[in-house]
């Protein structure tokens, strides 16, 4: 074998190896599929957890409340499963679509941190946008400007009272 074409074949190799490893590095970073909703802020796809980056939504066996009847200067508050309405409003949101997901990082538990898109809707943004999440603020400010649109249209949880999502958890393993 010449030279030159053991040179041409160990480029050939160098190069097929750099193509595999910015492929391998490139999938890391986003996950494409359809995704299973274990929660309202939580999906899952291809067996990798990923926690929706910037926000936090109800807890399954989280409670709001909200008026359900309002009577000259008396007003009737009635609690709600606003946990289970964030999950479902995930799931009919996503239902059965390819969701695409772009890789922030981790979270302590392992699970990937991400900002995933149905099509070109921003889920992250979406779900705090209707007043199913709200801004993570300790970790990120990137959804605060949709939440604060959501509060004052009063819609999906700010239609009443609520604890926030991290007060709600660390008050119910006292």
């Amino acid at each position: 074998m010449s030279l030159m074409r053991k040179l041409n074949l160990s480029l050939f190799s160098l190069l097929i190896f750099l193509l595999f490893s910015i492929a391998s590095h490139s999938s890391e970073k986003i996950i494409l599929g359809n995704a299973k909703v274990i929660d309202g802020d939580t999906i899952k796809i291809d067996k990798k957890k990923i926690r929706l980056f910037g926000i936090d939504a109800p807890e399954k066996k989280q409670l709001c409340k909200k008026n359900f009847l309002n009577f000259l200067f008396l007003s009737f508050e009635k609690k709600y499963p606003c946990g289970q309405i964030s999950t479902q409003k995930l799931k009919n949101l996503i239902n059965n679509e390819i969701i695409k997901c772009y890789v922030e990082g981790k979270d302590r538990y392992k699970r990937k941190l991400a900002i995933c898109f149905r099509n070109k809707l921003n889920i992250n943004s979406w779900l705090v946008r209707n007043g199913y999440a709200v801004s993570y603020k300790k970790y990120s400010k990137k959804y605060l400007s949709e939440e604060i649109e959501a509060k004052n249209d009063k819609i999906g949880i700010w239609q009443g009272e609520f604890e926030m999502p991290w007060d709600w958890r660390k008050n119910v393993k006292k």
